[in-house]
Formats: C-alpha cells, structure tokens, sequence
C-alpha cells in the first residue's frame, strides 16, 4: 500500500532569501502517529502549512492519498484536518454552529450525529449551544479541534495542540488521539512537550534549520541514540573520582554518593561492566546499591540539535 502522504524534495526560500525548507523527503504510512520536534523556527509549522495548502512551496511535490496537493488541491485538502496553534474561532457562533459550517466547507452531508460524537469525545457536548465567546482558553482549543474532525478526514495535523491547556485537557485530548489512531486517522503532530511524543507517537521526525535531520521509529531511535548511565551508590561520600578509575571517565554526583558510568549500550559488553566493578573494589570503593537509566528522548533531541 502507498503511503498516505509522500514528499518529495520539499523546500521552501521566502522572497527576503530565507530558507525555511530544504529539500525535504517523507513518506508517512497509513495510521501511524508521527511526531515531529524540532526548536522554534525551525521549519515544522511551514512543512505542515505547505501540505494543507496555505503556503505555496518553491519546489517539491506532495501528494496525499494519491492526489497532487497542486493539481488535485480539493481532493487532497477534504482529506486532511488541521489544528493550528493559533485559535482562530467566529467568537459570536455557537460550537455547533461552527462544527457544522466547518463541515459544509467540504461538501460534506449534515450529520449531526456525527458532531455530536466529536463534541463528545472532546467534553463540549453539554456546551454545544454556548457561544465561543464564553469559552476559556482551554475549550476554544477543543473546538479548534472539533472543526478540524468535522468532515471526518483521513489524516489529522495538529500543530503544537496542548500548548496553553491543563493537564486535565491535555490528558483527554491524548485519550482522543489514540482512539483516532485506532480507527485508523493517520496523524501528524508538533509539540514542545517532548514527553508526549515519547508516549504517543510511532516515529519521531527531528527537523532543524529546516532540515530533516532524521526519522525513525522511535524505539528504534531509543535504542540507536540512547546512552545508559550505571549509577553506583557509594556506602561512603568521596571528593573525587581515583586516579586508578580515570580510564572509565566517570562523573562523580554533586554530594559525592554516586559514580556514574555513562556508556553506549549497542557496543557495551558485560565484561566492560564485571572489569569497572572490580577496578572500583580495587580502588578500596564499596557501594550498597547500583542501578541502570536510559537517555530519554528528550535528552536525545537536544543532542541532536547540538550537534
């Protein structure tokens, strides 16, 4: 099967000379959830805005579910539903109202039964007649999303969705996410709170400076980039690392209690582990305690970017 959405040679020059894309390649599978991170400035907003339609690209092609977003741009465009980051709602509407306008913008049947799923899912059904105007923050956000499924679309961008909400939201919004995923929606998101893509997404996509600098499965990534640290708690405080146990280049914590080993577990043998245990007791060091921890994405994001 075709990926639902394949890029090819995605750039983008604004006409002041700035190059906000380069070259980008992508192929995004049917009912994956993709994460993409990447600093402010980046180039995520413009990649997503690119496929919707709303920026025009200097070269490159796109094509979602087959169609040319150039040549075939209604056929393509009734697939996709988009959440930006910025709420841009008719504060005088009702949620209903709105939901269902959003949905006659492409064609689509009334199907109140429909809206009526959606505003549930996202907690807005007993407000559904409110107007948008008396929305907190948090609730215009539902709605944004709300729109964006009204015409029940294949594909689901959302562009940094929880920035600015509670946890509480946050939460029931992720609950919406994985049920669309399992229906089968392919999603494609931005955000800043990199423990959520950890949790969520299938693959994470890195882009800085507009380029792709990767993506991968993200156990894969885990498991390709992530360090391990063997954490050794000492029975007594030091000052400073031994001489003897320099070669291991360890770091000694802050209160003096613990050495770390930090190591790349692809090419770490346990006879590297039994050699630093046994140079530590010769060393006249005893520890009553050890234990393991891996990078988290986050921490591999940044080394990304840095480097």
């Amino acid at each position: 099967m075709p990926p639902i959405i394949q890029i090819e040679n995605l750039s983008k020059v604004y006409a002041n000379g700035f190059t906000a894309l380069k070259s980008i390649n992508l192929a995004i599978e049917e009912g994956e959830i993709i994460a993409l991170l990447g600093p402010n400035g980046a180039g995520k907003t413009t990649l997503i805005s690119i496929i919707c339609g709303i920026v025009t690209a200097s070269a490159g092609a796109v094509r979602i579910g087959g169609y040319d977003i150039v040549k075939d741009y209604r056929a393509a465009r009734a697939m996709i539903g988009l959440v930006p980051q910025e709420l841009a709602t008719d504060a005088f509407e009702t949620i209903n109202s709105t939901l269902k306008l959003s949905r006659g913008l492409f064609g689509k049947a009334p199907n109140q039964a429909h809206l009526d799923q959606v505003l549930k899912d996202l907690s807005l059904l007993d407000k559904k007649h409110d107007k948008i105007i008396t929305l907190s923050g948090g609730m215009k956000r539902r709605v944004m999303i709300g729109k964006a499924l009204a015409h029940e679309p294949r594909i689901l961008f959302l562009d940094e969705p929880t920035a600015g909400v509670d946890v509480e939201l946050r939460k029931d919004m992720w609950q919406l996410v994985r049920r669309l995923r399992d229906a089968g929606v392919t999603i494609i998101l931005t955000t800043h709170y990199i423990e959520e893509a950890e949790e969520m997404a299938d693959r994470i996509g890195v882009i800085d400076k507009g380029e792709l600098l990767l993506v991968e499965d993200k156990d894969a990534l885990m498991h390709k980039l992530g360090e391990k640290r063997l954490l050794l708690h000492l029975v007594q405080s030091i000052s400073a690392v031994p001489e003897s146990l320099m070669p291991f280049h360890l770091e000694l914590s802050n209160d003096g209690t613990t050495l770390i080993y930090t190591y790349d577990k692809q090419h770490e043998t346990s006879a590297n582990i039994t050699h630093l245990l046994d140079a530590v007791e010769a060393a006249g060091l005893r520890f009553h305690d050890l234990d393991t921890r891996q990078n988290s994405l986050e921490e591999i994001f940044v080394n990304l970017v840095h480097k």
